[in-house]
């Protein structure tokens, strides 16, 4: 059997493990040995789980393999950020961006190649949708992250929308915190979406993750105009959704928010009238609001930037009508490693 036809280790849960002890003949506790060296202590190779038999692992070499693939290309910022471009195990391609920031380290991994959303404001977006990645895609872009000594947070960021690939972005983030796993807390975990009805009501169902909500419009026709999941779960509907959730605990609810310049942030006589709905929606719900400054697609007409005066200006309003809001430094845009413009459409094999 070929390196290319063994099956991989890395995002088996428990009782896969334990199948695949018994398949080789190991006792069932080798099956958290096997998740220890893999989710904890990040062996790279079968050989080095030194405390199975050398009969056990001849087997376990026959039929598998630990999962771990390097990235094939990496770009560098001058702010530090890196962008890696991982192999899939289907042989696609998909950006992986490693975010440095004083002392936290923050990793935005992608959880499909391309994307079926079609927002208008989006390079993943006008990619298409070429695949799911696997829980081992999904967790690859963290263990064999160079810099995966250095991270203190995950955000499910990337290509793709989780909400539309949860059979492997929830195993995936139940690895990460599970106690033979990563034993991260989830608090160090975000999942984005644009709104999907589906996906969304069963991520909060068992998911304790914090909750990035796409926003970009409060407006149900000028929202639908650039991100065509409103036109089939309007906001209305995914707010009232959220508010019967508690987001006083632990779990965070955050709502992203793309400035465009003039489009969703006009100014008027003192006052905004995207602003002023925001308050309205939002005003009486735990959350917070991250501004997120657009950066220019090739061949976009209808969008524009916005300044710094008006983003600062935006924020104030918001904070000093209650709604906790910060500005989000855009990091990367010269390797397009910023927000909205990732692709591989180019990179594939």
């Amino acid at each position: 059997m070929t390196n290319a036809d063994k099956k991989p280790l890395l995002g088996m849960m428990p009782n896969e493990l334990k199948n695949v002890a018994a398949e080789v003949g190991a006792p069932a506790f080798a099956a958290r040995q096997m998740a220890q060296w893999i989710y904890q202590k990040g062996v790279t190779a079968i050989d080095g789980m030194t405390n199975l038999s050398r009969a056990v692992r001849e087997r376990l070499n026959e039929r598998y393999e630990v999962g771990l693939t390097p990235p094939v290309a990496a770009q560098h910022s001058l702010d530090g950020t890196a962008k890696y471009l991982f192999p899939t195990r289907s042989g696609q391609r998909v950006e992986t961006v490693f975010i440095p920031d004083a002392e936290r380290g923050t990793v935005c991994v992608s959880c499909q190649v391309g994307c079926k959303m079609a927002c208008q404001f989006c390079m993943t977006g006008r990619q298409g949708f070429q695949g799911n990645l696997t829980v081992t895609d999904i967790l690859n872009q963290i263990y064999a992250l160079p810099e995966r000594d250095r991270l203190t947070n995950i955000v499910f960021m990337g290509q793709g929308e989780p909400m539309d690939n949860l059979d492997a972005v929830l195993p995936a983030t139940e690895l990460l915190m599970a106690d033979y796993g990563w034993a991260w807390s989830p608090r160090r975990i975000t999942v984005s979406t644009v709104g999907l009805r589906k996906g969304l009501k069963r991520f909060l169902d068992e998911s304790p993750c914090h909750l990035a909500i796409s926003l970009h419009n409060p407006f149900h026709d000028e929202r639908a105009a650039i991100m065509l999941a409103e036109r089939s779960y309007a906001l209305s509907e995914m707010l009232e959704l959220l508010r019967q959730y508690d987001w006083t605990g632990q779990r965070r609810l955050s709502f992203e928010y793309i400035i465009f310049g003039g489009n969703n942030s006009e100014k008027g006589n003192g006052t905004e009238r995207h602003a002023r709905e925001l308050v309205r929606l939002l005003g009486q719900t735990e959350c917070r609001v991250n501004l997120i400054r657009w950066h220019v697609l090739p061949g976009e007409e209808h969008l524009h930037e916005a300044d710094s005066q008006h983003m600062t200006a935006f924020r104030d309003y918001l904070t000093h009508h209650g709604v906790r809001c910060t500005i989000r430094a855009s990091r990367g845009q010269d390797i397009d490693a910023a927000c909205g413009l990732l692709n591989t459409k180019d990179k594939q094999q």
